[in-house]
């Protein structure tokens, strides 16, 4: 099945060094779920110290022939797992995170495989994508680890809901994966005991309890076909979430969205999901199909 023309892709992020092919596999098959394009992208750093009119150095050209080289057996897994998928390709100057994020606005979604770098690493190495791509992309993030699991059957996919105005975001994608991949939704708002003050529990996880109804509700009539579970934990999010997700297909957040440094903007839940969580973990901007129904 090959996508329309104007309908937007999903776009696979290619790294040369360190290739993913847990991620490539996600990307192909959600590409052939959704019935579009995969496009894969290569970013190769620019020349240092560039001048005008002098050409690339050697070393530049040599990375730019392995882009191409990863680009081409990239394509070929896909294709080989998807037979009749369409897929494009594309190397382009610059530094990975910024290509990504600029190319994102022209995707339905990014798909990228976690190095599992340590957080300081994700910070300040020009190769990091995870953290900085998750925290601007313009569509959905999907990080899949290379470790091999489990997943249990039948299907279902996590989503992690809160009071934040991703909420909405996060319970449509969730819900839309969920419908092509014959699974059912676990939506889970994890509630945390303060370090200070007397908290009646019971009644803090009946509250808990009413606003993931009504969270929920708003979006989930869209999805009447979709099998909608809601669970309330005691818990710190990310241990919540990352636990109740440990065999599901997908464990799906918000990105709060603030301005700052990218972790800081991505969020310290979904940050800390990006280095915890054993399975593919989505990361959806708060406008992202607001107020309609994701294909």
């Amino acid at each position: 099945m090959t996508s329309g023309s104007g309908v937007l892709p999903i776009m696979y992020g290619v790294d040369a060094a360190q290739p993913a092919d847990a991620a490539l596999d996600w990307a192909a098959d959600e590409a052939a779920r959704r019935g579009v394009r995969l496009h894969l992208v290569h970013a190769v750093l620019p020349v240092t110290h560039h001048v005008r009119g002098v050409e690339e150095t050697a070393h530049h050209k040599a990375m730019r022939v392995l882009g191409e080289e990863a680009l081409d057996k990239a394509a070929g897994r896909a294709r080989e797992r998807c037979p009749h998928l369409d897929v494009t390709m594309s190397v382009v100057p610059g530094n990975p995170a910024p290509v990504l994020v600029r190319k994102s606005a022209h995707a339905q979604s990014v798909v990228l495989g976690s190095r599992r770098l340590g957080r300081l690493a994700e910070v300040l190495s020009v190769a990091s994508t995870v953290v900085p791509v998750s925290a601007h992309a313009a569509c959905p993030v999907v990080v899949v680890p290379e470790a091999e699991r489990a997943v249990e059957e039948p299907p279902f996919v996590v989503v992690g809901v809160d009071d934040s105005e991703s909420a909405d975001a996060a319970v449509d994608y969730a819900c839309g994966a969920a419908a092509r991949s014959g699974a059912s939704v676990r939506a889970v708002w994890a509630w945390q005991r303060p370090r200070f003050g007397f908290w009646d529990e019971e009644a803090a996880m009946e509250a808990c309890e009413r606003h993931l109804y009504a969270a929920t509700e708003r979006r989930s009539g869209a999805w009447a076909d979709v099998a909608l579970r809601r669970e309330v934990r005691s818990g710190h999010p990310v241990d919540v979430l990352a636990g109740v997700a440990e065999h599901a297909l997908a464990l799906v957040v918000g990105r709060r969205g603030h301005e700052g440094f990218a972790g800081m903007r991505l969020g310290s839940v979904p940050h800390g999901l990006l280095h915890r969580a054993v399975c593919p973990v989505v990361t959806v901007p708060a406008r992202f199909g607001h107020g309609t129904r994701a294909s």
